[in-house]
């Protein structure tokens, strides 16, 4: 099933690239402010739905211009579609954008790809059986101190999208980390954070297909991923926070609290969590950090999950079944 994913990444990749010679020309509708979808997107969908489909024509699909329109509607195989994740990327020329496909299996992403096609890079992976960049295994960075760490984030767009709740969230995690990026696809963030390039990753209002295929990649590179007070329910919430076992913690430590999902006794412990990261942090070197267990950077009152993954799970070295 993955060399299937990566074949209709690719086809996708190929309209994508072929349309980014000459941007100018493509065509943009407006699907509401600050949202945009091109033919591109369109034709880049239908490239990946006619090639999955062929393979599996009795799997369901979620695509993000089409949604649920094709494929089975009873299935428990589920393929969760980004054609284009970083669409205002692409009609700007900026070169960060990317195809996103996973596989969810009665609810459980089981299979992911998330296509660079301005540089040729497949990051996929296979539930139980370890992350990939091409033919290189990768693993989350492992940096135990925020206050070292680089951080990617995204930023409202929408009206009603609580932009001066972000700001304030942004200054904080601003102000506990070594730097901030705001590339634009929430899907090729995650897979960097899964190859060790930044140390973690937050955004609010987001879609399945933003993050379902970054979410298997993040995982089985050795990390976590969940929503803003540390539930793995957050391809339904929209909210997301990735990063090493570590630094999730104090991520969600920070973040908790402005969860639409935290009541008041989940915002006090949060900020508690924070705080104790924080003196944790003061005690002790990278070294003993790295050697502790990770469990003092964690919700008290929440358990983090996400999938099966646990802090200091490695994958299998096993590689996938994919043509590199």
């Amino acid at each position: 099933m993955l060399n299937v994913a990566i074949k209709a990444a690719r086809a996708a990749g190929a309209i994508i690239n072929r349309a980014a010679l000459d941007v100018e020309s493509v065509r943009v509708s407006v699907k509401q402010t600050n949202d945009f979808v091109t033919e591109i997107d369109q034709a880049a969908e239908a490239a990946i739905i006619e090639t999955l489909l062929t393979a599996y024509p009795g799997h369901g699909i979620l695509a993000e211009e089409s949604g649920s329109e094709h494929g089975a509607k009873d299935s428990d195989f589920v393929w969760i579609i980004d054609p284009l994740d970083g669409t205002t990327n692409f009609i700007h020329g900026f070169p960060v954008y990317c195809v996103s496909i996973a596989l969810a299996v009665k609810g459980k992403v089981e299979q992911a790809v998330v296509y660079d096609p301005t540089r040729n890079d497949i990051f996929c992976a296979t539930k139980g059986r370890g992350a990939y960049q091409n033919d290189r295994r990768i693993r989350v960075a492992k940096r135990t101190r925020l206050q070292e760490c680089l951080i990617s984030t995204g930023f409202p767009y929408r009206p009603g999208d609580k932009l001066k709740t972000y700001l304030n969230m942004l200054g904080e995690v601003m102000s506990q980390c070594a730097g901030v990026r705001r590339p634009g696809a929430a899907a090729l963030d995650l897979a960097y954070v899964a190859a060790g390039y930044s140390d973690g990753f937050f955004e609010s209002n987001l879609k399945p297909w933003d993050v379902a295929a970054g979410s298997l990649l993040v995982t089985e590179a050795g990390g976590l991923i969940g929503n803003f007070t540390g539930e793995a329910d957050f391809m339904d919430h929209g909210e997301c926070v990735a990063g090493n076992p570590r630094i999730y913690g104090q991520l969600v430590g920070t973040l908790g609290k402005y969860s639409k999902f935290a009541g008041a006794g989940d915002k006090a412990t949060v900020r508690q969590a924070a705080l104790n990261n924080a003196a944790d942090g003061a005690k002790v070197d990278d070294g003993a950090a790295a050697a502790a267990a990770p469990a003092k950077a964690t919700l008290k009152s929440k358990r983090i999950k996400a999938g099966d993954a646990r802090p200091g799970n490695t994958p299998s070295q096993n590689p996938p079944d994919a043509p590199f």
